[in-house]
C-alpha cells in the first residue's frame, strides 16, 4: 500500500475501490460485447449488494461528517429503504395507525440507529439488518394490534358474540397452549432421533424455535414463516417442507391423543 493510499479516509478508500471495480466490470463487459449485436444492458435488480455492505463498513469507520452523508445517501439509504419495504409487505406488518410510507421511514431511521453496531466479519449486513427491521416491526406490530382490539367498539363486539362458542374456544385454546409447551420440550429432544442429516436437524430446530416465539409471529402467513426458516437455516424450501410435514404429522397425531387421554410427557 503506497503513502497516498494510507492517507485516504475509509469512505475515500471505498470510492477508490468502487471505481476500480466499476472500471474492471466495464472492461469485461466491453470485451464480451465485441462481435455481438448490441442490445440494452441488463439492469441489476439486486438492491442490497456487497457494495452496500462495503459502504456500511466505510460509513462506520469514517469520522468526516460530509463523507459519511455522501456514502449514506449514495450507497446505503436506498438499500435500507427497499429492505424495509420488502419486509413490511412480505411479513404483512399492517397493524399501524399511519401510512406505509411513514412506517418505512420509521424502520429506516431505526436501522440507521443500529448501523454502528454492524461489525465486519460477524455475518452479512443484509441478514443483520433484516433481523433488526423484523424485530422492530414485530414489537410494534403486536403492540398496535392489541391496541386496535382494545379500541374496538363494544357494540360491534357484542353484536357478534356467541358466549357458548367463546367458552368452548377458550377451553380449546388453553388446551392447545398447554400442549404446545409440552410438545416443544418433548420434540426438541426427539429431533436427533427423528432426523438423520444435519441439514434436517437444523431445519427442525428452527421450526421449534419459531414455536417458542409464536406469540410474536402469530399474525404471519405461511409464506413468511417459510422465508424466516430459510433465512435461519440457509436451506431450500423443498427440504423445509419435508421437515415441516414430518413435524406437523407428529404434532397432529400427538395432539389428538392428548385431547382424548390427556397424555403427559
Amino acid at each position: 500500500m503506497d503513502s497516498s493510499e494510507k492517507q485516504l479516509s475509509p469512505v475515500e478508500k471505498f470510492y477508490k475501490q468502487l471505481k476500480m471495480q466499476q472500471d474492471e466490470e466495464r472492461r469485461i463487459a466491453e470485451e464480451a460485447a465485441k462481435g455481438k449485436r448490441r442490445g440494452r444492458p441488463r439492469k441489476n435488480k439486486m438492491y442490497f449488494t456487497p457494495i452496500t455492505e462495503a459502504a456500511i463498513i466505510a460509513y462506520n469507520a469514517e469520522t468526516d461528517g460530509t463523507l459519511r452523508n455522501k456514502v449514506f445517501n449514495e450507497h446505503i439509504h436506498r438499500a435500507l429503504d427497499k429492505l424495509s419495504e420488502n419486509i413490511i409487505h412480505t411479513f404483512k406488518f399492517y397493524y399501524f395507525d399511519y401510512g406505509a410510507r411513514e412506517l418505512k421511514q420509521e424502520v429506516v431511521a431505526f436501522m440507521l440507529e443500529k448501523l454502528p453496531k454492524f461489525q465486519e466479519g460477524k455475518g452479512k449486513a443484509f441478514s443483520y439488518f433484516s433481523i433488526v427491521a423484523k424485530n422492530y416491526l414485530i414489537q410494534n406490530n403486536n403492540k398496535n394490534y392489541k391496541a386496535m382490539k382494545e379500541k374496538a367498539p363494544v357494540i360491534a363486539i357484542d353484536h357478534q358474540r356467541d358466549v357458548t362458542n367463546e367458552e368452548v374456544r377458550k377451553d380449546f385454546n388453553e388446551q392447545t397452549a398447554a400442549f404446545m409447551e409440552a410438545f416443544i420440550e418433548y420434540y426438541d429432544k426427539q429431533i436427533p432421533k427423528v432426523f438423520k442429516s444435519d441439514r434436517d436437524r437444523k431445519i427442525a430446530y428452527a421450526v421449534i424455535q419459531l414455536f417458542r416465539e409464536r406469540e410474536n409471529i402469530e399474525n404471519f402467513n405461511k409464506k413468511a414463516l417459510y422465508i424466516m426458516i430459510r433465512e435461519m437455516t440457509n436451506t431450500r424450501t423443498q427440504y423445509i417442507t419435508k421437515v415441516v410435514n414430518t413435524i406437523k404429522k407428529e404434532y397432529s397425531e400427538t395432539f389428538t391423543k392428548y385431547r382424548e387421554a390427556k397424555i403427559k410427557y
